[in-house]
């Protein structure tokens, strides 16, 4: 029991292994306030697929069903939770928001824990719009 509750602590209170850049924490608290979302967090987490340049998708949703064995934490004003699969993937990983004129807007991963390619980029996650990722000039971006 003790030892169950000594690693509940310690996963919640983690050092941030994930870092938001601020357009993308603004991105993130832009969303929650114009969809009355209180007590919700950005899980982020390895999705099905691949980018086409990475051996790693990711993906991210609003969630407020927070279990035991997720890793939480705060990045710029935004808690940030990722499962005990995830986490492994995203260590050191950087979200950024991305506003490209031609291929829109969305978050992008950058991860050195998912490099699956000879590119040696990270993986790549497109925003709410649902875009797609798509690989140029050695990096990911999303495309709507």
């Amino acid at each position: 029991m003790l030892e169950e509750l000594e690693t509940k602590i310690i996963t919640q209170i983690e050092p941030a292994t994930i870092s938001l850049s601020v357009a993308a924490s603004d991105a993130v608290k832009n969303i929650l306030a114009e969809r009355n979302l209180e007590g919700y967090a950005l899980r982020v987490y390895v999705a099905g697929g691949g980018c086409g340049c990475s051996g790693v998708n990711f993906g991210m949703a609003l969630d407020n069903n927070f279990r035991d064995v997720d890793t939480t934490f705060e990045a710029n004003g935004v808690r940030v939770v990722v499962d005990e699969v995830s986490i492994d993937y995203l260590r050191g990983a950087n979200i950024d928001f991305v506003n490209d004129p031609v291929r829109g807007a969305g978050f992008a991963v950058d991860s050195p824990n998912a490099k699956g390619h000879s590119h040696n980029e990270g993986g790549c996650a497109c925003g709410s719009g649902g875009g797609s990722c798509g690989c140029g000039g050695g990096s990911c971006s999303c495309q709507n």
